[in-house]
Formats: structure tokens, sequence, C-alpha cells
């Protein structure tokens, strides 16, 4: 039994591992060494002679399942795991169709529509139901549909008739094509069962052992799929999750899954795993004091071996200029003086918007980063739409900025319409501002589409002027495009929620409040600003999640992840714990994603907040998070700015720094 690393577990990992039959709920903290314990577990089962083919262990993603597929097939004898079954959700609702699809309508041999293929298929349902002059969003259509078969949630319980159109003609020409697309997969595999007797026993028969990872991530839909697969009387099926982790509601994951799990599966084993193999104790300590404030979780506390490590330092900022300032001089001293690698450091943050200035000094410092799990600020939809004006403004011969803004927001000029344009631009070496202005050209069109081409031109070339004057305040000329083109309305409609248009409005103030502090220090005018974003975009072209550097990341994108030096930043109320997450009761939630946060901190943790913060243009006062109140002031140091800059240099760190910067100097 050696082999399966039984021997290596602590004594409550091991208990999990070794439980076998009946219900089984593995409680697996932050850092606890869940995976290891789901792979044991897995070996533990082949050494006691239960088949590979009875046996099923599901997860979210492929890659966590390969690494799960991996991990055992190197802990048992060669071949001895083969014929376990280890995949996805979707995976699994494959293999369940393949049997049944054909009593629901489908041929056996089915199609699976990617995103793209779906978004190619609703496009053309658009400019069927809307016409070709209209620009509506093909990928919102597609996100609006998919919540609604996620969430059980008719689409007609919206406003806009035409998404309901658009959704049960994609519904009718997906069955004609023989076709499914992903979230098809989950309800029809559920229906297959639920509506199949013979097949649902043949499936509880081939799993007999089921393991779910992640289960605190489940939605109403994967809880129906596995308690049809598990079957009535005996009931061996193991969880692992962690509900003190469970963020993404906003997704569809159902927190009662785990919370009320003895429900659908009675009297079961529960086994918590609090050692934490990651974090110092007074990190977790921490994180146990914000936890415990939630009234519906399952009673759990991490602790460690690792010893007590540094108090947390909650900083005052007097803004996010600062903040960003000090939060990479911070990140520049540990790698120059304390010589950690880039990689070391993680900048996490409530949302995205809050990267733009980070990224910025980051730049400026000549520090390399990486955005992790989310766009790098300048390649947001947003962000791109009005650079892509403010390229056009400089240089109508940028054809892939025209094509970008003209129908943004639409203004009757359609997609035949600007196809022909850039034919005509191709047939005569012309670019597609030049053939839009030429009279040939003009004179094969109707005379609506002749005059909406000659009000777009006549509004690009009224910024033209102010645009190449190196002196002109272009960061306010920019607010008046926004003004004048109605982005805003248009950026709304776009949106499938009030906290996306929300998030994405605020990257557009970003971007000129950034545009503002440009003009102040630079004389390069438009052109400078235009410059450098390109070379921030360049940078962003090399960078994936191998690439050395400090970590940009979103506290959402961030689980699962772990850094021995971590910065929370922009620590607020109306951050974190969101304003809108308060108004609709989520607190809850908003707390577990602090307590996530805290945890990915193995050594050294630093959060931020600030006096006043730019919100929607204007400067705004802010409040320290209320979370802060549920802290353990044990664990905690609270200072500010100032006092930090003024905090003398103790005799010993002065010594240990002046010997770094000696040696610095004799390496170089």
């Amino acid at each position: 039994m050696e082999k399966s690393g039984l021997l290596s577990l602590n004594p409550q990992q091991r208990e999990a591992a070794e439980q076998i039959e009946g219900p089984v709920l593995i409680l697996a903290g932050a850092g606890t060494g869940k995976t290891r314990v789901v792979t044991t577990r897995i070996a533990a089962m082949l050494y006691n002679s239960i088949r590979p083919e009875n046996i099923l262990a599901v997860t979210f993603t492929n890659k966590a399942a390969n690494e799960m597929q991996e991990r055992v097939a190197g802990m048992v004898e060669p071949g001895m795991a083969e014929g376990c079954t280890i995949c996805t959700f979707h995976s699994l609702c494959v293999r369940i169709l393949r049997t049944c699809i054909e009593r629901l309508g489908y041929k056996k041999n089915f199609t699976i529509y990617t995103q793209s293929d779906q978004i190619g298929l609703l496009r053309r349902i658009i400019v069927r139901k809307a016409g070709k002059e209209e620009n509506l969003d093909a990928k919102l259509a597609n996100t609006l549909i998919s919540q609604a078969k996620n969430t059980d949630t008719p689409i007609s319980d919206r406003d806009d008739a035409l998404i309901k159109d658009v959704y049960d003609t994609y519904q009718r020409e997906l069955k004609s094509l023989n076709a499914v697309d992903f979230d098809d997969l989950l309800i029809l595999a559920v229906r297959g069962l639920e509506q199949n007797d013979d097949i649902r026993s043949e499936w509880q028969r081939r799993f007999r052992y089921i393991m779910v990872d992640e289960f605190q991530d489940t939605n109403n839909l994967q809880m129906r799929l596995l308690r049809q697969i598990v079957g009535e009387g005996e009931h061996n099926i193991c969880v692992v999750g962690d509900d003190d982790q469970s963020i993404y509601g906003w997704r569809g994951a159902d927190i009662t899954n785990i919370l009320d799990f003895e429900r659908f599966f009675p009297n079961p084993k529960v086994v918590k795993l609090e050692e934490n193999y990651r974090s110092c104790n007074r990190i977790l300590r921490l994180a146990n004091s914000v936890i415990r404030n939630n009234r519906e979780r399952r009673e759990k506390t991490l602790f460690s071996a690792k010893g007590e490590g540094e108090k947390i330092r909650v900083v005052a900022m007097p803004d996010a200029e600062t903040e960003a300032d000090w939060v990479v001089a911070n990140i520049l001293e540990g790698n120059r003086i304390h010589r950690r690698p880039w990689n070391d450091f993680a900048i996490l943050f409530r949302m995205n918007t809050q990267s733009r200035i980070m990224e910025e000094r980051l730049r400026e410092s000549e520090v390399p980063y990486k955005v992790i799990g989310g766009q790098s600020f300048y390649e947001r939809r947003e962000v791109k739409d009005i650079l892509g004006y403010l390229c056009l403004f400089l240089n109508h011969d940028d054809d892939i900025s025209l094509l970008r803004v003209v129908g943004t927001p639409p203004r009757g000029i359609g997609q035949g319409t600007m196809g022909l344009a850039t034919q005509f631009s191709i047939d005569h070496q012309l670019s597609i501002y030049e053939a839009m202005n030429d009279l040939e050209f003009l004179s094969t069109l109707t005379n609506r589409a002749q005059n909406a081409i000659g009000e777009f031109t006549d509004f690009i070339n009224k910024y033209s002027d102010v645009a190449h004057t190196d002196s002109a305040n272009y960061a306010a000329m920019t607010e008046e495009l926004i003004k004048e083109i109605d982005y805003y309305e248009f950026l709304k409609r776009q949106c499938k929620s009030g906290d996306e248009f929300d998030n994405r409005r605020q990257n557009v103030y970003e971007l000129l409040e950034g545009m503002h502090a440009h003009t102040a220090k630079s004389r390069k005018g438009l052109r400078g600003f235009l410059d450098g974003v390109s070379l921030m975009q360049d940078k962003d072209d090399d960078l994936n999640e191998e690439t050395q550097g400090v970590s940009l990341i979103t506290m959402h994108a961030s689980k699962g992840l772990e850094f021995p030096v971590c910065h929370m930043v922009g620590v607020e109320d109306g951050i974190l714990p969101h304003s809108r997450s308060v108004d609709e009761g989520n607190l809850d939630e908003e707390r577990r994603l602090m307590y996530v946060g805290i945890t990915r901190a193995m050594e050294e943790l630093t959060i931020t907040w600030c006096h006043s913060r730019r919100r929607w243009g204007d400067q705004l006062p802010c409040q320290p998070s209320s979370f802060f109140k549920e802290f353990s002031k044990d664990e905690i140091i609270e200072t500010d700015h100032e006092t930090l800059d003024n905090e003398p240099m103790d005799q010993a760190t002065a010594d240990d720094y002046f010997a770094k910067m000696r040696e610095m100097l004799a390496d170089g």
C-alpha cells in the first residue's frame, strides 16, 4: 500500500483516502493538500481490488483532469489505472449522450458546437431577424442564452423580444444541424438519464465509486446529473470541496449543494482537512478570523506547521496613485535587496478596473509582469473601442481601427456596405477611408448609405485637427467624443448585467484618467500617448503564465494559486465588499472572496486601501473595508503611507541594505 502514498498523508488526509464505501464529504480547506488526497484515494481503491472501470472522478477543467490522471498513474503499478474515468462534467455528458441522444430526437453522430461555431450561427440568425444594418452583438446573445440554460431561467423573462426570437431560432437550427452546444451537453444528459430507466441503470452499474472535485462550484444541473448516476440505496460517492471558497455564485454555482450534502446523500462520513501546507500561521489566523463571521458554513479552522511568520500590514494610502507607486517600490525592494524572483510577487485586486494604474507603474519601473486569468487593461473591448477612434483621428488610413469603430455604435453603415468598401479599396489599392470618399464607389450605393458614410467621414475629420495638435487637451477631446457618440448607452446595451456595465464603464474612466495624467506630464500629445499604449501592447503579446514576472490577478482568478508575497490592493467598502453584492444580500460570498485572497499568501501579506479614489471621473472619498473590523488585531499592523515613509531604518536593516547594495555593485 506504500505505493499509493497513504503513509505520506497526515491523519485526516489518510482517513479521507481510506474511507472508500458510502457517502463521504471531504471538507478541504485552502492549501490542505486536496489533490493529493483525491489521487491517493483513487489509488487506494485500485489496491483494494475495485475494478478501474467502476471508478469515476469528475472535475471542472481538462487541465485538472489530466493532472489527476497522471498522478494516479504514477502512484500505482503500470497499467493498473487504465480504465478509470477521470474527466470533466462536459466530457462525461458526451459519453452519456452517445448512448441515449437518439431518444431525445438527435442522431447518434451529433456535432458539438464550439463557442466560435455558436457565435457564427447566432450572427447569421441576428442578420436575418434584425437586418444587415443592425449591429447587434452575437457574443452578448450567446452569453444570455448560456445563462438562461445554466440557471434554467426562461429567456422570455428578459424585456428584449429579439433575444427570445433569436434563442428559439438558434435552438431549432442547432437541432436541425444535429448539433449541440456545451450547455446542451449537460441539459440533454440529465434529460436522457431522468427519462430513460434502462440508460440510467446502465450508468449506475458502470460507475459504482464516484468522486467529485471542487464540489462547492457545482450548479443545480450538475447535482441532478450526479444524483441520477449515483442512484438510490448504496451511495459510494465522495465529494471534495470547501464552502469557504465558494465564490462563483454569480456564475450559477449553488453553495447549498455542499452545505446540504446530507439532504441529498444521508449519513455521510465527514472529514475535515485543516492542516495548511501553504501559509504561515498569522496569515491563516487572519483568514479564520474573517470567515468565521459567515453564518452558513461548515466549521473548520486552518493551521500550519510552517511557523508564525510576519504580521500582516494593513496600510492606508492617500490615493490610488500613491498606492501603486508604493506597492511597486515595495516589490522592487524585495527583488533587488532581498533577491526574490519576480514570480514570488502577486498583486491581487477585486475588480479588473484596478489593474490599469498598476500596469502603468510596473512598466514605468521596468518590472516584468503578467496578467493572469484576464486581459491586460489596454486589450479590453471598451478600451480598444476608444483607442480605435483616436488612432483613426491620427491616421485615416488605419483600416483596422476604421472597421472597429464604424459600427461602434451603429450609425446606419451595415456589414454589407463595409464589405463593398473593403473590396473597392483592395481593387483600387486605397485605404477603406479613401474608398468611402471616392465618388465612383459612392455612386454604387443607395442615398441612405451615401448619407451615412458622409456623416461618418465628416465626424472623423472634425476631430482630426484637434488630434494632430500636440498642445491640445486630447483627454478633454476624448470625453467630448464619448459624449457625442453616446458611448455609455451603447456599452450598456452590450453588457449582460449591471455589474458588467459598471466595470466596463469604469475601465473607460480609467483610460481617461490615464490620458489626463499623461497630458499633465508630457508634451508629446495624443501621438505620444498612443505610442506608449502600443509599447504596452507589444509587451503583452509575449506574456503567458510561464513568463517570469509579477502576477496581476483578480481574487476570483487567484483561487487555487499561491505566491510567497502578496499585495491585496484597493480593499475598500464598495470594492470589497462590492456595493452591488451588499445591495443584493451577497455579503457572505464577498467575505469568502476576502478569505480566498488572504489564503493565497505563503509568507508575506500586505493589504492596502485608499482615503480617496477616482470613480466615474470624480475624486471620491473612500472608507476601509468593513471586513477590517473582523480582523484579529493580534495578526496585523495598521499603519499609513506617511508613517512608513518617515519611519527611520533600524541599524540591522541599514547594514543589510548596504551589504546587499555592495553585493549588487560587485556583481555588476
